[in-house]
């Protein structure tokens, strides 16, 4: 009686880790040597005009919505949400290139904020910032 032997079909995966291993430690050598990108930011020299006071909109955690004009010696007044786009173009038509801030309570929505540049952006304003308070 003859036996008939199969063939086994085996990978060695051992040369495929020392492979593996080999490129790890490359890339953990050399990684140290490469330099981050490094952005080189523009400088900013002493400007011939004076900058316009901004229009503040102020956003308390209340939902209260607050307009201060610090052109018009920082008077502020409580203005109604619905209100808010008559007084932009009202003001806007007054002085079309002063800027306008928002500056919101941190505990304010991101969503508030946003319908907020909504109404200046249909107002025609261009010039929006958001105020923030500079880390300690």
């Amino acid at each position: 009686m003859a036996r008939t032997r199969k063939q086994m079909a085996q990978i060695n995966v051992v040369p495929m880790i020392d492979v593996m291993l080999v490129l790890l430690v490359i890339f953990m050598v050399t990684a140290p040597f490469i330099n981050p990108a490094q952005v080189d930011l523009p400088s900013v020299g002493k400007t011939s005009q004076t900058p316009e006071r901004p229009l503040e909109v102020v956003i308390k955690a209340s939902g209260e919505y607050r307009l201060r004009n610090r052109a018009a010696g920082g008077d502020e007044r409580v203005v109604d949400k619905s209100e808010l786009a008559d007084e932009f173009a009202a003001l806007h038509r007054d002085a079309p290139e002063q800027p306008v801030v928002i500056a919101a309570d941190k505990s304010v929505r991101y969503e508030e904020v946003m319908h907020t540049m909504t109404l200046l952006q249909q107002a025609q304003i261009t010039r929006i910032g958001l105020l923030a308070r500079p880390a300690p």
